[in-house]
């Protein structure tokens, strides 16, 4: 059965500390805000407008990348103001805070679909942050260089970009609702996920620490079916949604070791601090799970939840 592919590339950004530099432990915030301000700064033609009341909103590269409102004529999410980012910050692991001048700081970018194309717009967004400055007292950097795949596509000598491959993520819409007498996983009849930044899950208009796998599986679904219509040309009516639920929930908990992280963001916008707590930790499901796989993997990429442009909501498979 065809896919409907979630085209997507990663990249690695490495800095260098020019002034000393204060960074919060969980870091995705700072990388997240740092960008967008200068994000806007660099891109935005009508600076004194908010998106939402702009003109060229549905024409403007920041607009899409950061505020990303569904399109006047979408067939979903008409209700909504945002739809799914085409990009997710993966923040250095590390909770070290104090970096010297010299030090080396990391972090991944992905980016989905149609924000490919923008990978110069990111690229120069965080050379000129670099001269804005981060952090506490807005501590300047060097971009250094970006590489994909292990290899160096731009580098702060020549500040020039090589040409890129892009992979593709195919995802099958729909199950293969086989009986249980037949071969299961690959990996057996458990999985084991570990969870490895503040995952915001929703169910029933809640968050919840009370994990179960049809709940996961709902929640990337709804990522996933959006980042394929909104950014990748998909068509998510033609997903099985009741089927691979209803399947989803024959799938039970074997063991459960998740705990809630208190994480909080202050935002400029509102001029508030923010809760952006999550679970973390590790979960076993058991069942017939060969049926998600695909689901399962397109998120260890994509994570899941809310707050994924922070990076939020990343999880690994781990061998039992």
């Amino acid at each position: 059965m065809a896919g409907y592919p979630i085209k997507y590339k990663q990249f690695l950004f490495r800095l260098t500390a020019e002034d000393p530099i204060i960074l919060p432990a969980y870091k995705g915030s700072t990388i997240r805000g740092g960008f967008g301000y200068a994000f806007k700064r660099v891109v935005c033609a009508i600076k004194d407008k908010e998106c939402p009341d702009c003109l060229l909103k549905e024409k403007c590269v920041y607009s899409y990348v950061f505020e990303t409102p569904p399109p006047s004529d979408t067939k979903i999410m008409r209700k909504y103001k945002t739809a799914p980012h085409p990009f997710v910050i993966e923040p250095p692991t590390e909770r070290r805070r104090g970096y010297k001048p010299g030090d080396e700081i990391n972090f991944g970018l992905i980016l989905i679909g149609k924000a490919i194309d923008y990978l110069p717009y990111f690229i120069y967004t965080f050379d000129e942050l670099g001269r804005i400055g981060i952090g506490k007292g807005k501590a300047k950097f060097e971009l250094r260089d970006v590489s994909c795949e292990g290899k160096a596509i731009y580098d702060s000598k020549s500040k020039t970009l090589k040409p890129l491959k892009t992979s593709s993520l195919s995802l099958t819409p729909h199950l293969s609702l086989r009986g249980k007498a037949e071969a299961i996983s690959e990996l057996g009849e458990a999985i084991s996920l570990s969870f490895l930044t503040p995952t915001r899950i929703i169910y029933d208009g809640h968050l919840t620490l009370d994990l179960e796998f049809h709940i996961l599986i709902r929640n990337l679904l709804r990522r996933l079916s959006l980042l394929s219509y909104f950014h990748c040309n998909g068509d998510p009516s033609e997903w099985d949604f009741k089927g691979i639920i209803e399947r989803a929930k024959e799938v039970k908990v074997s063991k459960k070791d998740l705990k809630w992280y208190d994480w909080e963001r202050y935002s400029t916008r509102q001029d508030a601090r923010m809760k952006m707590g999550g679970l973390i930790g590790k979960i076993i499901f058991e069942g017939d799970i060969e049926p998600f796989m695909q689901l399962i993997k397109a998120g260890e990429v994509l994570h899941v939840g809310k707050g994924t442009a922070f990076g939020l909501g990343k999880y690994e498979i781990v061998k039992i």
